[in-house]
């Protein structure tokens, strides 16, 4: 059987747009991978000289943070926080703290500060300023826990404690060094400011 040749044509037609059909569904294909930047690990913002301040429920302030630099990842909803400085409200002092830079995990709920801590509480009338110095040292700013697993001075007026990491409970007022402790502890007979 010998088909027409203008039989031949739509035949040929709907071949070729069968074939653009399979090249287009190939070419379009879409593999799992995001393409608006949310797999990568790049800035969405950028936010330089900020302050952030929280307030409690009662209206009173519980802390400042303020730094020169932060940066937010979309990815994972992280911020890189550069030279940070946070002033902690609490009822009978300040506590302040500071830090090369800060990782703050979503919502804040961790806190990674790193590049030399030094966590200052302020002096009262019956007990005299202590400061506390690591190289890193990880936050749970709600429950008031810190953790350090590098190696720690706690300087307490003339005091003087090395460890080699820290477990802090603010709430229950606890420290405690970890490994192998040392220092020299000075009665102070009166505290003044």
């Amino acid at each position: 059987m010998k088909l027409p040749s203008t039989n031949l044509l739509p035949l040929l037609l709907l071949t070729f747009l069968a074939a653009l059909t399979f090249w287009l569904e190939r070419a379009t294909h879409f593999d799992g991978k995001r393409g608006d930047g949310k797999e990568r690990h790049d800035p969405d913002f950028i936010v330089e000289k900020f302050t952030v301040r929280r307030y409690g429920i009662s209206g009173a302030l519980q802390y400042v943070v303020t730094a020169p630099k932060m940066l937010h990842y979309a990815d994972d909803e992280s911020s890189e926080v550069t030279a940070p400085a946070m002033t902690y409200f609490a009822e009978d002092r300040r506590i302040l703290a500071n830090a090369g830079k800060a990782w703050l995990s979503k919502e804040g709920k961790e806190v990674r500060l790193s590049d030399g801590v030094r966590i200052v509480r302020e002096a009262t009338a019956d007990s005299p300023e202590m400061v506390v110095t690591t190289a890193e040292m990880q936050l749970h700013p709600d429950d008031e826990i810190a953790h350090s697993t590098l190696p720690t001075t706690i300087t307490q007026g003339r005091s003087t404690v090395t460890g080699a990491g820290l477990d802090v409970d603010n709430k229950a007022r606890m420290f405690k060094l970890m490994g192998r402790a040392r220092g020299v502890i000075i009665q102070n007979k009166a505290v003044t400011r």
